[in-house]
């Protein structure tokens, strides 16, 4: 298997990726929510500067697609009409903001999400790695626990504020003041102590390796989090929440889905329209809680992504309806598991002579149990990956 050239940083809108399309072009809605102006303004402009097609990020961002590089300024220029751009490529880095996308009025998300936002935007500020990202999950029902995090923003014992290290069963005691100079503080420790070498590092890892926390930081425990699933499609109390195959969206969709309420982007590549009581009638929404295909995740894959080495989602898309009830396939276009970074119970991984190997209860990167699987063959015939499954 070839070797994923490791970046060590994620997209952004004024530090856009190539990839076998064009650019990438990640804009990180504030809050995880666009007005609707914003949700219309940004499809607008995906078609006309990209290829009109938009991804759901798993940190709750959107990526325009197929940009090139001459129109990258002027899709800057619209995004920033629309007070989506940041200052800086450096404060645009820092503001790595996953938002519980369940918040409600009076309940602190939102103003925690401009503090933070603020103190991420001061000069001064510490720059961490580019993957390194906060967590705000401090509404009535924590959500984020499998979201991409390092520091995380959680209500401890009796509802109290708790700044924590991702990886550490306690944290520090906030107040609303204080819980955006606790987070800075926290990941200015990380980088002191040497949490990024080389400019690359998570917070888990650092932990793991031994690094020891300031008292501050293991103060008061935290309420142990069992890993919360993906919520399913449908209405909730905040509006109705939708999905996408392979979390991609048409540019067309966004509008009209913006036509029905602001849009809460979800780390689960779905979309919560705010207010709605129901799934606006357009082609392309999973609504369905038992849609396999919400249990499908595939990245871009050939030849969308130059580090690609099969085409992924033809294969996801035949295995999906054979999936049995509970099991999720994780299909990789190479061993870095961009789609999916954590464990599946079954996830296929290309190999540069076109064949997939099997990997079970683990990441792209694991060690495969099954190797050089032929992805016609499979397409053909789904069964093929249950029974390789059980197979000793």
């Amino acid at each position: 298997m070839s070797d994923p050239v490791i970046k060590g940083w994620c997209p952004g809108a004024l530090r856009p990726m190539m990839s076998g399309d064009g650019l990438v072009v990640r804009v990180r809605p504030r809050g995880g929510r666009l007005t609707p102006e914003q949700a219309k303004g940004i499809a607008t402009l995906s078609a006309r500067h990209g290829n009109g097609l938009i991804d759901l990020s798993a940190r709750a961002n959107v990526q325009l697609r197929g940009v090139t590089e001459a129109a990258h300024g002027p899709l800057i220029e619209g995004l920033s009409a629309l007070g989506l751009i940041d200052e800086t490529t450096e404060v645009e880095s820092r503001r790595n903001i996953v938002v519980t996308p369940f918040w409600q009025d009076g309940d602190g998300v939102q103003d925690f999400v401009q503090s933070l936002t603020r103190a991420l935007g001061h000069k001064d500020a510490p720059q961490a790695p580019g993957k390194f990202g906060y967590a705000i999950d401090c509404s009535a029902e924590p959500v984020l626990s499998e979201a991409s995090a390092d520091i995380r923003i959680e209500r401890g014992p009796g509802g109290t504020l708790l700044v924590r290290a991702d990886g550490m069963g306690f944290g520090a005691e906030a107040t609303p003041a204080t819980v955006a100079p606790l987070a800075l503080r926290l990941a200015q420790w990380f980088l002191e102590t040497g949490g990024a070498p080389e400019g690359r590092g998570r917070m888990a890892a650092h932990l793991a390796r031994g690094a020891r926390l300031p008292e501050l930081f293991t103060e008061l425990p935290a309420i142990p989090r069992a890993a919360a699933p993906a919520p399913a499609p449908g209405p909730l109390p905040m509006g109705f929440l939708v999905g996408f195959e392979f979390g991609q969206i048409t540019a067309r969709t966004m509008s009209i889905l913006a036509e029905n309420g602001p849009l809460r982007i979800t780390p689960w590549r779905m979309i919560l329209i705010e207010g709605a009581a129901e799934a606006p009638a357009i082609p392309g929404l999973i609504t369905d809680p038992a849609d396999p295909m919400l249990r499908v995740t595939a990245c871009t894959g050939a030849p969308g992504c130059p580090q690609a080495l099969i085409a992924t989602r033809g294969l996801a898309r035949a295995l999906g309806s054979a999936l049995p009830e509970g099991t999720r396939l994780h299909v990789s276009g190479c061993a870095k598991g961009c789609a999916h970074p954590g464990p599946a119970l079954l996830t296929l991984v290309g190999r540069a002579d076109g064949t997939v190997d099997l990997i079970q209860s683990g990441t792209a990167a694991e060690t495969p149990s099954k190797t050089g699987l032929n992805p016609e063959t499979l397409s053909a015939n789904p069964a093929l990956l249950t029974e390789t499954q059980h197979a000793p």
